[in-house]
């Protein structure tokens, strides 16, 4: 069965969005990332930033420089051009991130999942994870997909603050929290690996398309 054609929709009054399909899957993500890519280095007049998604980019531009229906055009041609070549790999890195699993809800995920806790240590950092998205807080970079045995829906009663550094999970997918912020995923671990720093050249360790190791430190 072939693809759905990409589908370009008014993002707001200043905005566009490439809706290149639905769901959550590395395939998605990788067109998403290879035509983000290719509409940055086109370079198209009154475009000001470029955002990949799960199946989707959005594009932000000056409603004042350049007209939807033009802008559309520009767009469309670029994404046609480039939407069969998904299988580049870019700039895609491998990041390790070392990680303590003291998490405090460590023991209830292994409850709650049938695992001993050391089975839940194992099941996270035995995989390799990909970056989805970047968002929620600066740095915060979605990551899939966990063991399907470790899948739990986020906590019902949300933190109020969780500690930066916090390895975290939700859904299908696990996270580090960059900041003291509020959240709902379950802690299992800690790492001082800096997600965000405004003083690095690039202040967001990862980016979408990148690989990631849970590496467990004793």
């Amino acid at each position: 069965m072939s693809e759905a054609p990409p589908v370009y929709k008014p993002l707001g009054d200043s905005g566009l969005t490439v809706v290149l399909g639905e769901g959550i899957s590395r395939d998605l993500s990788n067109r998403a990332t290879s035509v983000a890519r290719a509409l940055t280095a086109r370079r198209i007049d009154g475009v000001n930033e470029i955002v990949p998604s799960y199946a989707s980019v959005g594009i932000y531009y000056d409603s004042l420089a350049v007209r939807f229906p033009d802008l559309v055009d520009s767009v469309r041609a670029v994404v046609e051009s480039r939407i069969e070549n998904t299988n580049d790999s870019g700039d895609s890195r491998t990041i390790r991130i070392p990680v303590r699993y003291i998490g405090e809800d460590l023991r209830e995920v292994a409850d709650r999942t049938g695992h001993t806790e050391a089975d839940v240590i194992r099941l996270h950092s035995e995989r390799e994870y990909y970056v989805y998205v970047i968002g929620f807080v600066p740095g915060w970079a979605y990551l899939g997909d966990i063991d399907p045995s470790l899948v739990l829906p986020r906590r019902s009663a949300p933190r109020k603050q969780v500690p930066p550094g916090s390895v975290a999970i939700a859904e299908t997918q696990t996270g580090v929290y960059p900041f003291a912020t509020p959240g709902g995923w379950h802690l299992i671990g800690r790492t001082e690996t800096k997600m965000f720093d405004a003083a690095r050249d690039q202040p967001a360790l990862l980016r979408v398309g990148d690989r990631v190791i849970f590496e467990q430190m004793k």
